[in-house]
């Protein structure tokens, strides 16, 4: 028999079971209601009170170095400096006792005022404090509700992380991706320099994009209104930086020639000047200075003209530097021997009517091949010249090289080569061409041909990049033509032992000797375009090259001057060219000859 002290207990239990049970119901129905029925209006209210934002993570461009690893580009990041003006008028930051910045609830914390802070922080930035006061109590003056503005743009790393380490919420820090050069001008010309925006505008930067290019990243979060990341809603996409692009470039050489032909451009009065050097083994360019050089630093600082490379971008008639190729080519085609020997006047005129006349007057001379390059004289290179057909010379000169382009992928080259084919070349071009007029060609090529003669008659085609190393060690080399035999060895050999016969010979042979060293090469004095189809008036463009040791060749040097003043002829290249080629062997510790150049005769 059940009686009323029994009941009592298990009544107050199943009671109690009842509410337990309807108030679970009640929060399942309210949880149910909260995260599925009305879903949308509850994430659109929690948008009111928090704000969300993205920031591109910008991956550092890549460093460009040099042959040695030496650093001549690299990327830093500057930081743009935000902050949220409604928020730090509030003045919700507060200090604790010893006077430090606190977030949460501190009883004994105090609340910071906006000027307190802008002191703060101008102290870090360089401001002063009325003006980062300034900003904020100005910005909500002209829109109240204003969430943003700058504090300051392009501080620096230091600088940011002094801001960051205040502890201020509602500063925020963009990165800005920034180009430097740690030695200013050395190479600037090749380097070339970017824009503001981080666009390549010029040089190995423009040409070399796709290896240093880097791939940028974001960042996206919410923060609710005291301007605090909200945990769990970041979203990372990591940036990837560019790859490292290493030049065949010597920076140390490249500084001292870029001093030496400032020096001497100036001296010399003439409109600009360059020196190149390439490595005879390889075709790499180790130094290509010339004047005016921009600083990539500050490309603004030098006058539009000067901020590319003239060297790689100008064409012009090589002159006498090019008698050497149709000496290769009459002992190939037409059996000629440094022996071979032409009855020279200084001036002659050929049965179709062509006249050519020598720079210099002198006597009717039974000139050898040798005496036409020693004396560089035109009538003699014309006559030995034009014993092969003009169709077997054009195709000897496009061996070395004329009419094609430098190799080196170069914006902005010329327009180069032959101003007829041989097939139609007039009375006068069909001599005029046995000594370098009537085609045009570039620095590089000329250095090439020279190259070649001390290569052996291999041609290595020119390159100014080692490689590109991608971020994960991947290396990149340039996809370059295969080294081209342009004549046969023998026929290299003695246009090589002549071209020494002309520095030991010729008029400048004290003047660019180097004592210990037998070093071979060619002067050319080009006349300059006037634009109209003829040739200005006692006005040149001057060129000196030449290779060492001619016995077991190294390196190749070729100085330029456009119209120096003060010295009008090639003897103008004189001083620069033994100052290159002293500083090259010097550089490259390269071992004097162990024999003297062997005296050819010049008249038979």
């Amino acid at each position: 028999m059940t009686t009323r002290a029994t009941r009592s207990p298990r009544r107050r239990t199943v009671v109690a079971l009842a509410v337990v049970l309807g108030i679970l119901a009640a929060f399942v129905i309210r949880l149910v209601d909260i995260q599925v029925v009305n879903a949308n209006d509850h994430i659109a209210d929690s948008r009111e009170y928090a704000t969300g934002a993205s920031v591109t993570l910008h991956g550092a461009r890549g460093a460009i170095v040099d042959t040695n690893g030496s650093v001549l580009a690299t990327s830093t990041i500057l930081y743009d400096v935000g902050i949220d003006p409604l928020l730090a008028i509030e003045g919700i930051d507060e200090k604790d006792a010893d006077g430090d910045i606190v977030y949460g609830d501190d009883e004994k914390a105090v609340k910071v005022t906006w000027p307190e802070l802008a002191a703060q922080i101008a102290q870090v930035t360089g401001q002063s404090a009325a003006d980062v006061e300034a900003i904020v109590v100005n910005a909500l003056a002209e829109q109240p509700g204003d969430r943003f503005e700058y504090i300051k743009r392009y501080v620096s790393t230091e600088e940011y992380r002094a801001l960051a380490d205040l502890g201020i919420p509602y500063l925020s820090f963009d990165q800005h991706p920034s180009r430097t050069y740690p030695d200013g001008a050395v190479a600037g010309n090749l380097l070339g320099f970017v824009g503001s925006d981080g666009t390549p505008l010029e040089g190995v930067e423009a040409l070399q994009d796709s290896c240093l290019a880097a791939t940028d990243g974001s960042r996206s979060y919410q923060r609710g209104a005291d301007g605090v990341i909200i945990p769990g809603t970041e979203s990372v996409t990591p940036a990837e930086d560019g790859g490292t692009l290493q030049l065949t470039i010597d920076r140390d050489l490249q500084w001292y020639m870029q001093q030496l032909i400032a020096e001497e451009t100036e001296r010399l009065q003439a409109g600009w000047g360059g020196i190149m050097v390439v490595e005879v083994a390889t075709g790499k360019i180790r130094a290509a200075a010339e004047t005016a050089t921009v600083d990539p630093n500050d490309p603004a600082a030098s006058d539009p003209e000067d901020r590319a490379t003239r060297l790689l971008r100008y064409s012009y008639e090589p002159g006498s530097t090019f008698k050497p190729v149709t000496a290769a080519t009459a002992i190939e085609q037409a059996g000629l021997t440094p022996w071979s020997t032409v009855l020279t006047p200084d001036r002659m005129e050929f049965p179709n009517g062509a006249v050519i006349n020598d720079s210099e007057h002198h006597a009717t001379q039974n000139m050898t091949l040798t005496g036409g390059l020693v004396n560089s004289s035109n009538v003699a290179m014309s006559q030995f010249g034009t014993t092969v057909d003009p169709q077997t010379r054009q195709e000897y000169l496009e061996r070395f090289g004329v009419g094609s382009p430098s190799g080196l992928n170069w914006s902005g080259e010329p327009d180069v080569g032959f101003s007829a084919d041989a097939a139609d070349w007039d009375n006068q071009t069909y001599y005029t061409t046995t000594f370098g007029q009537a085609f045009t060609v570039t620095v590089p090529q000329v250095a090439s041909v020279y190259q070649t003669f001390a290569n052996g008659g291999v041609r290595e085609p020119l390159s100014l990049v080692e490689s590109c190393t991608r971020t994960d060690g991947t290396v990149i080399e340039p996809d370059l033509p295969e080294p081209e035999r342009v004549i046969e060895e023998s026929t290299a050999d003695q246009v090589s032992l002549m071209l020494e016969n002309v520095f030991a010979q010729g008029t400048l042979a004290e003047d660019i000797e180097i004592p210990g060293y037998r070093m071979a090469g060619k002067t050319g004095t080009a006349q300059v375009s006037d634009g109209q189809g003829g040739y200005k008036d006692n006005l040149y463009f001057t060129s000196l090259i030449g290779y060492a040791p001619a016995d077991d060749p190294e390196y190749v040097v070729i100085g330029v001057f456009d119209e120096p003043e003060k010295v009008r002829m090639s003897s103008a290249n004189r001083s620069v060219f033994k100052k290159a080629m002293t500083q090259v062997l010097t550089h490259y510790r390269i071992m004097p000859s162990d024999s003297k150049t062997p005296l050819l005769p010049i008249t038979g």
